[in-house]
């Protein structure tokens, strides 16, 4: 058995924030992680001739966290590509315009759907603080935009815009996500959509979790698959699938909510949490890079909602093809090896297209995650959110499901990570039972 003051079970961004704070003020870290390499959700892979990231991507200065710690490590952003023509589907009606006609199109209708978003969270990273919240928190982002009464071709076009935002169906998502999403931008709408997909991590994703992890001195045990995890008033013991234990006096569970049931804890997380996690999230969908033949004007293209793929756009051209990054609300609906399955959903939405390989990775089927990025369903917010960031004892959870600003973001992950470090470190202060002089806290 190995012993450490902390024990971070999970390498994304929270767990690798975590254990980086925890081991640079003085604690003992153990980092356990199930896969073969790091950085949870995001995964930069080479595919289709170049690095591709078949997971989480945007950054944005409106973002605290992920900014701070690009900047911490000297990591610039890299613009994404601006677009030339657009494409959208109404019913069986094709329309073409401008990237700029097609964001007056959305303009009015989400002015209209988020007009109350700083009124709901006047305070965007304190989300509970408006007991008011309580009562939308039932209402789905679908109820939402009927609301508005729109004319059919707006009222469309803005629900496969939301369906993109969510990854998910509409029909239980949570409008207060939306709201918050805007909130946390400032009550701007246009500025969270830039935000939402305008910046990338020069050298990716994996260059920022790397330098994070580079910065640590945890140690990182890759291939862990934990089995279980037992604690009573002392420690909390970690037992992997292949009979390694691992003993602690706290712990970080830094998973996605909705592999939380799949470990066996004892005692067991509370009701509220576990109810959570079978639950889990509404993002189920796909991403999904598909390379076509030919140099292709830089695109945008929406489909309908329940579209498999129901947005593209042209991501990298190069001399004599393009690479497009396709999402759709139904990772079942979506091969993501299968070339013949990507030409007849993009035959439903941009004709005339030659597909010639495709690259991607079901978050949806793989166990250690079993969702895409965290988006709520409706009731997650006032019924859970609490419960969850509340400690079990010596565990605590950490994870962008958990934060209180851009959930559903890398920026969310640090946020959470830092906090969880945080409240570790202040119970590893204040244990009767430890035999080490308390280190400098996190801070």
């Amino acid at each position: 058995m190995e012993t450490s003051d902390v024990i971070v079970i999970g390498a994304g961004f929270a767990g690798l924030t975590a254990a980086r704070e925890l081991s640079r003020s003085g604690y003992t870290t153990m980092l356990l992680e199930a896969k073969d390499r790091i950085a949870g959700r995001t995964h930069l892979a080479e595919r289709l001739g170049r690095n591709l990231e078949l997971g989480g991507t945007w950054v944005h200065w409106t973002q605290p966290y992920v900014w701070a710690e690009m900047g911490r490590y000297g990591i610039k952003a890299l613009p994404g590509p601006e677009f030339t023509k657009a494409l959208w589907t109404v019913g069986s009606q094709r329309h073409e315009g401008t990237a700029e006609s097609l964001m007056e199109l959305l303009d009015e209708p989400n002015r209209l759907l988020l007009a109350d978003s700083r009124r709901y969270f006047p305070m965007p990273w304190s989300p509970l603080d408006n007991p008011d919240v309580a009562d939308i928190d039932g209402l789905t982002l679908s109820e939402a935009i009927e609301r508005l009464e729109l004319p059919d071709d707006q009222r469309r076009l803005l629900r496969s815009f939301w369906t993109l935002n969510f990854n998910g169906r509409l029909d239980q998502a949570a409008y207060t996500q939306a709201l918050r999403w805007c909130a946390v931008a400032s009550g701007d709408w246009q500025l969270m959509f830039e935000a939402c997909a305008s910046f990338k991590i020069d050298g990716g994703t994996h260059r920022l979790a790397q330098a994070i992890l580079a910065d640590s001195t945890a140690e990182l045990r890759l291939n862990q698959r934990v089995a279980s995890i037992d604690q009573d008033d002392h420690r909390v013991l970690v037992t992997t699938e292949a009979g390694k234990q691992y003993a602690a006096r706290q712990l970080i569970l830094a998973l996605p909510l909705s592999v939380l049931n799949y470990l066996e804890i004892q005692p067991a997380l509370s009701p509220g949490k576990r109810e959570a996690a079978v639950k889990g999230q509404a993002g189920r969908g796909a991403k999904l890079w598909v390379q076509v033949e030919g140099q292709q004007e830089r695109f945008v293209a929406f489909g309908p909602e329940s579209a498999a793929l129901n947005f593209v756009q042209a991501e990298y051209i190069d001399h004599d093809t393009t690479t497009l990054v396709c999402f759709g609300p139904d990772a079942g609906a979506v091969d993501v090896q299968d070339v013949a399955g990507a030409q007849r959903h993009l035959n439903a939405l941009v004709p005339g297209l030659t597909v010639l390989d495709v690259a991607g990775h079901d978050w949806v089927a793989d166990e250690h995650a079993r969702s895409t990025w965290p988006m709520h369903y409706t009731g997650y917010l006032t019924r859970y959110l609490a419960e969850l960031q509340r400690p079990e004892g010596r565990i605590r959870l950490a994870g962008s499901d958990f934060a209180n600003g851009w959930g559903g973001f890398i920026d969310g992950a640090i946020e959470s990570g830092l906090d969880a470090a945080r409240h570790a470190a202040s119970a590893l202060g204040s244990d009767a039972t430890s035999p080490l002089q308390a280190p400098a806290a996190v801070g």
